[in-house]
């Protein structure tokens, strides 16, 4: 017997953008699957003002409380307000801090948002963000030999949130949609300094994005395009390509994208 599907509130108080919290608090609510977190962010609270209106809405709305704020002061406040109010609370930055301080042996310097500030870093990743923008879904192929990563794969295989999540990471990353009999652009065939990856999953799945995507569409060929069989050769022509000039395939059929793109990063400097 299955049980019901019960809900709780989650209430994620950061001094940045709440990045760090919303993938702490996701990855722990994904161990129960029959209790859905309702998520309450705060980011950029960094003033007791600040403070006091969020606890207004915790109060009305009571749950557990993740936080992320490096002003000790604040960070103590938020503890005792939520011992008052028997909530439970985890600050999910200072045990890291603590663990740090304790193998560097020197206290953290207690920066507000030090890992959004402005450096070589930062600029990478836009960089790549916006290469990867430019470059999807077969744009701009005359300068794909600049690209990190070049994904391909026929349609509905992911490879454009994969792009942009690599993009994050701040690697250049192009896409090129594999279609039936259809030759690959010259510069992607010559391109020596990138990756190459194909993306494939199964038949089955790929029918039901695009089902999915095209509901009311009558752009394409809405039989043609959701047929399994048609999609099957259609990987099979995607596989011949990649065994062909010797690309990595990866089967995102059952992958995350996050899954999806450790995969890829784990072939980066290997042979394949």
């Amino acid at each position: 017997m299955h049980k019901p599907q019960s809900f709780f509130h989650l209430h994620l108080i950061s001094d940045a953008t709440g990045e760090t919290l919303l993938a702490a608090g996701r990855a722990a609510a994904a161990q129960y699957k029959n209790a859905r977190a309702i998520e309450h962010i705060y980011p950029l609270v960094r003033t007791e003002k600040q403070l006091e209106k969020v606890f207004t809405a915790i109060d009305e709305e009571p749950g557990i409380v993740l936080y992320t704020i490096v002003d000790q002061k604040l960070a103590r406040q938020v503890d005792e307000r939520c011992q008052a109010m028997g909530l439970p609370c985890v600050s999910v930055l200072e045990p890291v801090l603590t663990v740090f301080q304790s193998y560097l042996g020197t206290p953290a310097g207690r920066r507000v948002g030090a890992q959004h500030v402005l450096d070589a870093e930062y600029f990478r990743r836009i960089d790549a963000l916006n290469f990867t923008m430019e470059h999807d879904d077969g744009q701009l192929p005359y300068d794909v030999e600049e690209a990190d990563i070049i994904l391909v794969g026929v349609s509905r295989t992911s490879k454009t949130p994969t792009s942009i999540y690599l993009a994050n990471r701040g690697i250049k990353t192009a896409n090129v949609p594999i279609v039936l009999d259809v030759p690959l652009p010259e510069p992607l065939l010559n391109a020596k300094r990138p990756l190459v990856v194909g993306l494939v999953a199964s038949a089955e799945r790929i029918s039901q994005v695009r089902q999915n995507r095209l509901l009311g569409a009558t752009a394409v060929d809405f039989d043609t395009y959701v047929d399994r069989a048609e999609i099957a050769r259609e990987l099979a022509y995607a596989r011949q390509l990649c065994n062909r000039h010797n690309w990595p395939v990866i089967d995102v059929t059952r992958r995350s994208i996050e899954e999806t793109a450790a995969a890829i990063l784990a072939l980066r400097g290997k042979p394949w």
